[in-house]
Protein backbone atom coordinates (compact mmCIF):
# COMPACT_ATOMS: atom_id res chain seq x y z
CA UNK A 1 0.00 0.00 0.00
CA UNK A 2 1.36 3.22 -1.15
CA UNK A 3 0.19 6.45 0.67
CA UNK A 4 1.23 8.70 -2.42
CA UNK A 5 -0.01 8.04 -6.33
CA UNK A 6 1.36 9.52 -9.09
CA UNK A 7 -1.81 11.12 -11.00
CA UNK A 8 -0.44 10.46 -14.86
CA UNK A 9 2.68 10.70 -16.82
CA UNK A 10 4.88 13.23 -16.04
CA UNK A 11 5.44 14.52 -19.43
CA UNK A 12 7.38 17.59 -20.38
CA UNK A 13 5.43 21.04 -19.92
CA UNK A 14 4.60 22.91 -22.98
CA UNK A 15 6.84 25.66 -24.92
CA UNK A 16 6.01 29.42 -23.81
CA UNK A 17 5.73 31.07 -27.02
CA UNK A 18 4.74 34.52 -25.62
CA UNK A 19 7.91 36.12 -26.60
CA UNK A 20 8.98 34.32 -30.04
CA UNK A 21 7.33 37.10 -31.99
CA UNK A 22 9.87 39.92 -30.02
CA UNK A 23 12.65 37.95 -30.44
CA UNK A 24 12.43 37.10 -34.21
CA UNK A 25 11.79 40.90 -34.77
CA UNK A 26 14.83 41.97 -32.59
CA UNK A 27 16.85 39.20 -35.12
CA UNK A 28 14.59 40.95 -38.19
CA UNK A 29 15.21 44.83 -37.00
CA UNK A 30 18.93 43.22 -36.43
CA UNK A 31 19.71 42.58 -40.43
CA UNK A 32 17.96 45.26 -41.71
CA UNK A 33 20.21 47.51 -39.95
CA UNK A 34 23.46 45.75 -40.50
CA UNK A 35 22.64 44.90 -43.96
CA UNK A 36 23.82 47.40 -46.51
CA UNK A 37 21.53 47.22 -49.69
CA UNK A 38 23.36 48.23 -53.74
CA UNK A 39 23.09 52.03 -54.06
CA UNK A 40 22.51 51.82 -57.82
CA UNK A 41 21.67 49.32 -60.42
CA UNK A 42 24.46 48.73 -63.48
CA UNK A 43 23.11 49.34 -66.59
CA UNK A 44 26.67 49.11 -68.49
CA UNK A 45 28.53 45.76 -68.60
CA UNK A 46 32.04 46.18 -67.37
CA UNK A 47 34.92 43.42 -67.16
CA UNK A 48 37.55 44.78 -64.89
CA UNK A 49 41.40 45.45 -65.96
CA UNK A 50 44.22 43.56 -64.23
CA UNK A 51 45.99 45.44 -61.83
CA UNK A 52 49.25 44.75 -60.29
CA UNK A 53 49.15 47.42 -57.41
CA UNK A 54 45.59 47.31 -55.33
CA UNK A 55 44.51 49.50 -52.48
CA UNK A 56 41.05 49.05 -50.83
CA UNK A 57 38.68 51.87 -50.04
CA UNK A 58 39.06 52.92 -46.58
CA UNK A 59 35.29 54.36 -46.15
CA UNK A 60 33.23 53.20 -48.92
CA UNK A 61 30.37 55.95 -48.43
CA UNK A 62 32.62 58.45 -48.68
CA UNK A 63 32.85 57.23 -52.61
CA UNK A 64 31.01 58.30 -55.71
CA UNK A 65 30.98 55.64 -58.38
CA UNK A 66 31.33 56.88 -62.45
CA UNK A 67 30.62 53.61 -64.62
CA UNK A 68 31.97 53.33 -67.80
CA UNK A 69 31.09 50.53 -70.14
CA UNK A 70 28.61 49.31 -73.19
CA UNK A 71 25.36 48.99 -72.39
CA UNK A 72 23.91 45.68 -71.07
CA UNK A 73 22.60 43.23 -73.86
CA UNK A 74 18.67 44.34 -72.71
CA UNK A 75 19.45 48.03 -73.43
CA UNK A 76 21.38 48.16 -76.70
CA UNK A 77 18.42 48.61 -78.62
CA UNK A 78 17.40 51.87 -77.12
CA UNK A 79 21.09 52.96 -76.03
CA UNK A 80 23.26 51.11 -78.98
CA UNK A 81 26.07 49.61 -78.90
CA UNK A 82 29.27 52.46 -78.12
CA UNK A 83 30.47 52.97 -74.88
CA UNK A 84 28.54 55.08 -72.14
CA UNK A 85 28.92 56.53 -68.86
CA UNK A 86 26.61 55.73 -65.82
CA UNK A 87 26.27 58.57 -63.24
CA UNK A 88 23.52 56.76 -60.35
CA UNK A 89 20.53 55.08 -62.30
CA UNK A 90 20.96 57.24 -65.57
CA UNK A 91 23.07 57.43 -68.60
CA UNK A 92 24.83 60.83 -68.81
CA UNK A 93 27.13 62.97 -70.67
CA UNK A 94 30.84 64.03 -69.60
CA UNK A 95 29.00 67.59 -68.93
CA UNK A 96 26.63 66.03 -66.26
CA UNK A 97 29.72 65.49 -64.04
CA UNK A 98 30.00 68.33 -62.76
CA UNK A 99 26.14 68.21 -61.29
CA UNK A 100 26.65 64.39 -60.29
CA UNK A 101 29.76 65.71 -58.27
CA UNK A 102 27.92 69.19 -56.62
CA UNK A 103 25.21 66.53 -55.96
CA UNK A 104 27.59 64.24 -54.14
CA UNK A 105 28.94 66.48 -52.17
CA UNK A 106 25.88 67.80 -50.95
CA UNK A 107 25.09 64.57 -49.20
CA UNK A 108 28.30 64.19 -47.52
CA UNK A 109 28.50 66.06 -43.91
CA UNK A 110 30.90 69.62 -44.51
CA UNK A 111 33.90 67.59 -43.06
CA UNK A 112 33.88 64.53 -45.04
CA UNK A 113 33.53 66.71 -48.24
CA UNK A 114 37.35 66.68 -48.35
CA UNK A 115 37.49 63.03 -48.13
CA UNK A 116 35.40 61.99 -50.83
CA UNK A 117 36.90 59.73 -53.31
CA UNK A 118 35.35 59.29 -57.34
CA UNK A 119 35.83 55.65 -58.14
CA UNK A 120 35.83 55.19 -61.83
CA UNK A 121 34.86 51.42 -62.95
CA UNK A 122 35.40 50.95 -66.54
CA UNK A 123 35.01 48.39 -68.85
CA UNK A 124 38.69 46.89 -70.08
CA UNK A 125 37.83 47.87 -73.34
CA UNK A 126 36.61 51.32 -73.10
CA UNK A 127 38.87 54.02 -74.90
CA UNK A 128 41.02 56.14 -73.01
CA UNK A 129 40.10 59.38 -74.89
CA UNK A 130 36.96 59.02 -72.82
CA UNK A 131 38.16 57.80 -69.32
CA UNK A 132 40.13 61.22 -70.10
CA UNK A 133 37.50 63.69 -70.52
CA UNK A 134 35.79 62.54 -67.61
CA UNK A 135 39.35 63.04 -65.41
CA UNK A 136 39.32 66.31 -66.91
CA UNK A 137 35.80 67.17 -65.77
CA UNK A 138 36.67 65.81 -62.86
CA UNK A 139 39.61 67.97 -62.10
CA UNK A 140 37.28 71.29 -63.65
CA UNK A 141 34.93 70.40 -59.99
CA UNK A 142 38.27 69.77 -57.86
CA UNK A 143 37.83 66.24 -57.19
CA UNK A 144 40.81 65.36 -57.08
CA UNK A 145 41.00 61.47 -55.67
CA UNK A 146 40.20 59.28 -58.19
CA UNK A 147 40.43 55.70 -57.86
CA UNK A 148 40.35 53.31 -60.96
CA UNK A 149 38.67 49.93 -59.74
CA UNK A 150 40.38 46.51 -60.80
CA UNK A 151 40.73 42.91 -60.33
CA UNK A 152 43.64 41.57 -59.29
CA UNK A 153 45.75 40.11 -61.52
CA UNK A 154 44.77 36.29 -62.54
CA UNK A 155 41.10 36.66 -60.69
CA UNK A 156 38.41 36.30 -63.17
CA UNK A 157 36.66 39.20 -64.78
CA UNK A 158 33.14 40.20 -63.48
Amino acid sequence: MAKFKRKGKGGTPELSTSSLADIVFMILLFFMVTTSMRQTERMVAIKMPAASEIAKLERKDLAAYVYVGTPMPHLQAQFGTDSRIQLNDSFKTVDDIRDFIAAERETLSEADRQFMTVSIKADENVRMGIITDIKQELRRTSALKIMYAARKAGATGM
